[in-house]
Order: C-alpha cells, then sequence, then structure tokens
C-alpha cells in the first residue's frame, strides 16, 4: 500500500512530525531568550556586543513570535489526532 493511497498519516509518522515541531520550537524559543538575555547584558554594562541592545530586543521579540508557529503545529496535531504527551 502506497502513501497516495492512505487517507491518513501512520501514527508513528505523526508523532515524528510532533516531535521535529517541538524540537524546533523549543530552540526558537532559546534563540529568543538568548536575545533577550544579550540585550540586558549589553544594556546594563553599557557596551555594545555586536548590536545595540534595542536590536537585540527586536531580535528576541521576532522570534518569539516566530516560535508560535511550530509550537501551535504541534499542539493542533496532538489535538487533531488524539496523541497525548508521551515521556
Amino acid at each position: 500500500m502506497s502513501a497516495e493511497d492512505k487517507p491518513f498519516k501512520d501514527r508513528e509518522e505523526v508523532k515524528k512530525d510532533i516531535r521535529l515541531c517541538a524540537m524546533m520550537g523549543m530552540i526558537v524559543t532559546f534563540c529568543s531568550l538568548g536575545f533577550a538575555v544579550l540585550g540586558v547584558i549589553g544594556d546594563a554594562l553599557n557596551i555594545t556586543l555586536g548590536l545595540e541592545s534595542m536590536s537585540w530586543f527586536l531580535l528576541a521579540i521576532v522570534f518569539g513570535l516566530i516560535a508560535i508557529t511550530p509550537n501551535m503545529r504541534s499542539v493542533a496535531a496532538k489535538h487533531l489526532y488524539g496523541i497525548e504527551n508521551e515521556r
């Protein structure tokens, strides 16, 4: 049976997609937090760490907004396919 014949994805394939989305969301979220920390450190020490402090804060905001996409996809897939979080 080929992939075109199946109306729905395989459960294991969905789990793999959920793990990938959750991992990408986590990576982007950590980048956002790192940018915010660099902005705070640069502002507190009154130095330029490659970019001005406001630029680091803006990058943190942008990456924080970007992180919503993979996290929402992961949540929607868990809800639609009825897959609970397994540890």
